[in-house]
């Protein structure tokens, strides 16, 4: 893989972009004003703790690079002693020594710069993906609350054609044109009604909490999806691209691919263990020392040196045929995992292409059962005023029309968040994606 690590610093760059005005929106927005789907990930990119520990964590990574090429710099350093000695310390020696030590061959810590370099390709993939699952977690939790209040208006609704129900029943059956039992029927519908609006409250507010902790503060209300909104499917509409682009750009396919090249030069940083290093070497030294018993061996003076220093390793008890046993199985599984992700990867990109795909089709199929279950409704009503249905087949044709325009609302969530998804397993997710779902939104529900 060798294009990934600077495609990959691009990417990163773009996605860093954004930060800055992001806290500005943050500061300039206020709490009484309506948000929508874009504003709301401009105010997790601020706020949102995960997203801030994986931007942390990537300006820790870039690091690698700077400690990996520290082993391959020269070292330079001063050492030195002042000592006394004799019975009443009349003797004093001070010595101080200024030395520089350049590598000239050393395998291992041309394999750790490398490393490193890779090493910073892998929290920028990292960082990537945490901006990929930080548009999936806003997508999902808004939409979740959307999906929620949708509940609420929904029951809301129904509630009020069940009193109505409720009321004409009590109605009929005071001037003996039905029964009590149209009255029951109805109150028991009421109170389920009742007690199924206090579970959707709790929802709602749960929905409401979880949005809360990505973006810092309380949610403002939110731009709700249009009505009568078209949804199409994203190009290309064939399966198989989705696929190929998956297998190659992924980030966490990435990640594994230059996790296996990590692996491969460990392997090859530990077999340096067996082989010869060399260093140039150059100091300067300087000695003063004082005897007064002694005193013809007095002086001071400075002494220059430089030369080459070199080691060969003979033996280490094994240690090192050890470790590169050891890296060698730990590269067989970077390699198992890199093909482990790669498999999750396209699992990921089928699992959410069907699920755009049917969701499609659920849509027109539920927009079709809509204005079936209004006819039914429709015609159950008038069938029970002129006495021809009952009270319970209004209130089943009710039930079922609210239930048919909530999972209608559920079904187009579902399908854009799918669509979400497919891009974030083949490796193209990025904030535009979330601007074109931006403007299926209109004013928020009242």
């Amino acid at each position: 893989m060798p294009s990934a690590p600077p495609q990959i610093s691009t990417r990163v760059r773009i996605l860093t972009a954004g930060i800055l005005s992001a806290t500005l929106f943050t500061a300039l927005t206020g709490s009484s004003h309506a948000a929508d789907l874009v504003q709301v990930y401009q105010q997790a990119l601020a706020n949102d703790p995960v997203y801030q520990s994986a931007r942390y964590s990537l300006r820790a990574g870039e690091e690698k690079i700077t400690q990996g090429r520290a082993a391959l710099l020269p070292t330079v350093g001063v050492n030195g002693s002042y000592t006394r000695s004799g019975d009443t310390m009349q003797n004093s020696a001070n010595t101080y020594t200024l030395q520089l030590t350049q590598p000239l061959l050393r395998i291992a810590s041309w394999e750790t710069y490398r490393q490193g370099k890779l090493s910073v390709a892998v929290s920028e993939a990292q960082f990537a993906q945490a901006q990929q699952d930080l548009i999936l977690r806003v997508g999902q939790t808004y939409f979740d609350v959307l999906s929620a209040q949708d509940a609420l208006s929904f029951l809301g609704a129904q509630k009020i054609a069940i009193s109505e129900q409720l009321a004409s029943a009590k109605r009929n059956f005071d001037v003996g044109t039905a029964t009590i039992t149209d009255t029951n029927e109805a109150q028991a519908r009421y109170d389920l009604a009742n007690a199924q609006e206090i579970a959707a409250q709790n929802d709602l507010e749960v929905a409401l909490s979880k949005l809360q902790q990505i973006i810092g503060q309380a949610p403002t209300p939110l731009s709700t999806l249009r009505t009568k909104v078209q949804l199409s499917m994203p190009q290309p509409a064939v399966i198989d691209p989705w696929i190929s682009s998956a297998e190659q750009q992924n980030y966490n396919v990435l990640v594994q691919q230059v996790s296996l090249e990590i692996a491969q030069s460990e392997i090859k940083r530990n077999r340096a263990g067996h082989y010869p290093t060399v260093d140039l070497t150059a100091g300067r030294n300087y000695t003063n020392q004082n005897s007064q018993l002694t005193p013809y061996t007095n002086g001071r003076g400075y002494a220059n040196s430089i030369g080459v220093q070199w080691n060969i390793p003979l033996y280490s008890g094994f240690s090192v045929s050890s470790k590169v046993d050891e890296s060698i199985a730990l590269a067989d599984k970077a390699r198992s995992d890199l093909e482990n992700a790669r498999r999750t990867a396209v699992l990921n990109v089928r699992q959410a292409y069907l699920g755009v795909s049917n969701g499609l089709s659920q849509v027109k199929a539920y927009e079709a059962a809509e204005v079936s279950s209004l006819s039914a409704l429709e015609s159950n009503r008038l069938g029970y005023q002129v006495g021809v249905r009952i009270n319970i087949d209004v209130l089943n044709a009710q039930q079922q029309l609210f239930s048919t325009r909530r999972d209608l609302a559920k079904a187009r969530y579902d399908t854009l968040m799918n669509g979400l998804k497919l891009k974030s397993a083949a490796g193209s997710l990025k904030e535009e994606d979330l601007a074109q779902i931006n403007q299926l939104l209109g004013p928020p529900a009242p």
